[in-house]
């Protein structure tokens, strides 16, 4: 067999390529499935796991893999799966470019969002960018309806695996100011 430049060229691609997937931590094809190509979710109802701070991620894991949080959908996905395979997961997503969210803002919603979100402070834990740090999650970019869904969660069902100083801070929000949240944190940094 003749080694050319090209039949080498494609021996290397495949090397590569072999080597990338066997790089993958366990069961992203699972994770990409529902939270979308690289973690950005193409399901209203679904997170956005790009850019997500890698020790949420990890906590999140760990909550759900033990049960801690009841996640219908989750269950069963990551049961076997070790400690390591769980960080393997978070770094992939946290290293993950977060796409912009679609969609037209709607500037007095997007307005009301941004006061409520000062008046409550929302960026001395997520960040003034909204972008998260830490055990904190980041809410700029993320599913307006997944938002919007999570704090109804928080004001009027708090649980276990729910941070407590969010039921706190969501204390007293109408739905319709909810509403204008997260439109504002949806389409964050975006232009009204």
């Amino acid at each position: 067999m003749k080694i050319t430049p090209r039949s080498l060229l494609a021996a290397l691609l495949l090397l590569t390529g072999l080597h990338a997937q066997a790089q993958q931590p366990a069961r992203l094809e699972l994770c990409v499935a529902c939270h979308g190509p690289q973690g950005n979710s193409q399901n209203p109802q679904i997170p956005s796991l790009a850019g997500q701070p890698r020790i949420f991620v990890e906590n999140q894991l760990v909550l759900i893999r033990e049960g801690l949080r009841d996640i219908p959908t989750m269950k069963g996905v990551l049961d076997g799966l070790s400690d390591p395979d769980l960080i393997a997961l978070a770094q992939y997503f946290a290293a993950q470019k977060p796409a912009p969210m679609p969609g037209a803002v709607d500037a007095a919603r997007y307005q009301r969002g941004k006061e409520l979100a000062a008046q409550s402070l929302c960026g001395s834990c997520h960040l003034p960018t909204y972008q998260g740090r830490e055990q904190v999650p980041r809410l700029a970019g993320q599913q307006e309806a997944f938002l919007r869904e999570v704090m109804l969660e928080y004001r009027d069902k708090p649980g276990p695996g729910r941070d407590t100083v969010m039921t706190n801070a969501l204390r007293g929000f109408n739905d319709d100011q909810l509403d204008d949240m997260a439109h504002f944190l949806a389409h964050f940094g975006k232009q009204p």
